[in-house]
């Protein structure tokens, strides 16, 4: 018998070898401000699933001043910016 590992092991240890690599990158927000990470990514996760909500009066209303236009701009910058910082609020819950 050979102690050689499956196909299926291989492919978990490269798994938790990437997911190893993506806590080092969003890893960044905890080396920061620990004791805040989890707030903002929670607040980031939950403000990138309502923000959606709020183009609706802008897009109905129109973009006809520019005003109109750099509100909008701005509620996709923010939104942006949620989903980046909030996209990592449950997976890092659920490795510890």
């Amino acid at each position: 018998m050979s102690n050689q590992p499956s196909g299926h092991d291989q492919d978990t240890v490269v798994s938790r070898e990437r997911d190893g690599e993506d806590q080092d990158v969003d890893g960044t927000l905890e080396k920061i401000v620990p004791s805040l990470a989890g707030p903002i990514r929670t607040t980031g996760f939950w403000g990138a699933i309502v923000l959606p909500i709020l183009y609706l009066p802008v897009l109905i209303t129109g973009l006809s001043t520019s005003f109109e236009a750099s509100l909008f701009l701005g509620l996709i910058i923010l939104h942006l910016l949620a989903l980046y910082v909030g996209h990592a609020h449950r997976r890092r819950e659920s490795d510890q």
